[in-house]
């Protein structure tokens, strides 16, 4: 059993991962964030870093997902806090032009190599909520994210997901609280597992 949690920054996603990975006994993939080197640099000019910044996530969570196409390496369940498909969404709101059209053959070229999900949980909440989430967290690099930036992301995901091929269940993390209340979290895995057909494990 594979499960994907998608959603913009700040949303909750390894909140729930880590949740969700605990309740179903599976392995936890986290995407490589904070090691990215040129993170940093692109909140403070987009323009010149954006490519950068997108391959350097393109590979690594290429690389790490990639053990999943080998069942033999993962006989049990995997939840990841990202989907590969982010890295695509973002670059199609950060790049232009000749680099968005090298970073669309690169990544052309590798998703077909992954695995789809079992199970996508695509979550959502509102802009002010994902950037009261964001200064909560407070890593340094996030301080420069506006508003526009975050809107024009969830409206990119709500159109990638409008269209999106497999398994997927959309949540509103505002009408739950799985972070702090127990009952929440248990009924977020018993839907899962209902929802890859696994009800009964």
């Amino acid at each position: 059993m594979y499960i994907a949690i998608e959603g913009p920054i700040g949303v909750g996603k390894t909140t729930l991962a880590r949740h969700l990975a605990d309740h179903l006994n599976a392995e936890l993939l986290l995407e490589v964030v904070e090691e990215n080197p040129f993170l940093p640099l692109f909140y403070q000019d987009p323009q010149r870093y954006a490519f950068k910044v997108q391959v350097f996530f393109l590979l690594s969570r290429y690389k790490q997902l990639l053990p999943l196409s080998q069942p033999s390496l993962f006989t049990g369940a995997v939840v990841a806090d990202y989907l590969f498909d982010k890295d695509y969404i973002f670059a199609s709101l950060n790049l232009k032009d000749a680099e968005w059209e090298l970073y669309a053959d690169l990544y052309a070229h590798l998703s077909p190599k992954l695995p789809a999900p079992d199970l996508t949980i695509y979550l959502r909440a509102p802009v002010p909520v994902l950037l009261e989430r964001i200064h909560r967290r407070g890593r340094p690099f996030e301080r420069e994210i506006s508003p526009e930036y975050l809107t024009r992301l969830t409206e990119a995901y709500d159109r990638h997901f409008e269209r999106y091929p497999h398994p997927l269940w959309v949540l509103d993390n505002t009408e739950i609280n799985y972070a702090e209340n127990p009952a929440d979290r248990e009924w977020v895995a018993r839907e899962v597992l209902q929802r890859v057909g696994q009800a009964n494990l």
